[in-house]
């Protein structure tokens, strides 16, 4: 499993019309599941997510993780964290999972995130989603569950 995580001031998913989440100050979350993850892979991200300390401190150093801060996160699903444009010019999806893999565990990683008391907010699985975000920073991580890099 991938994510990329960006700190934000806010940040809000949106499908045709409709708002489908919003947070404010906290992390936008794309995360991408690949065909051979397990819960554990959606575990291990959670479990990062909740505890990066990329949030400044009363002495402007980034020390807080999101709950320490009172922010939420947004987790909106996105395939091509997996894409493979190391050849060619059209990016390969091939180590993105199905949706019967894939979208099983997008939602164990939302409920793990909310397993450690932090407000999490969600896109729309497979749907045609505009996100809208204020990067705060910018801080952007990626994140791998088998450590790639």
């Amino acid at each position: 499993m991938r994510a990329a995580v960006q700190r934000v001031s806010h940040a809000s998913v949106r499908v045709a019309s409709e708002t489908v989440g919003a947070i404010q100050k906290g992390l936008l979350v794309y995360a991408a599941a690949s065909p051979d993850d397990a819960s554990a892979d959606a575990a291990y991200i959670a479990d990062k997510v909740a505890h990066l300390r990329i949030f400044e401190d009363a002495d402007g150093k980034m020390n807080l993780d999101v709950q320490q801060t009172g922010g939420a996160v947004l987790l909106v699903s996105a395939f091509t964290l997996c894409a493979d444009a190391r050849k060619g010019r059209r990016p390969s999806f091939d180590a993105s999972a199905a949706s019967p893999v894939a979208e099983p565990l997008i939602q164990q990683l939302a409920a793990a995130i909310r397993g450690f008391g932090i407000p999490v907010e969600t896109g729309r699985f497979a749907a045609e989603m505009q996100v809208q975000s204020e990067n705060d920073g910018p801080i952007c991580i990626l994140l791998d569950s088998k450590r790639t890099f």
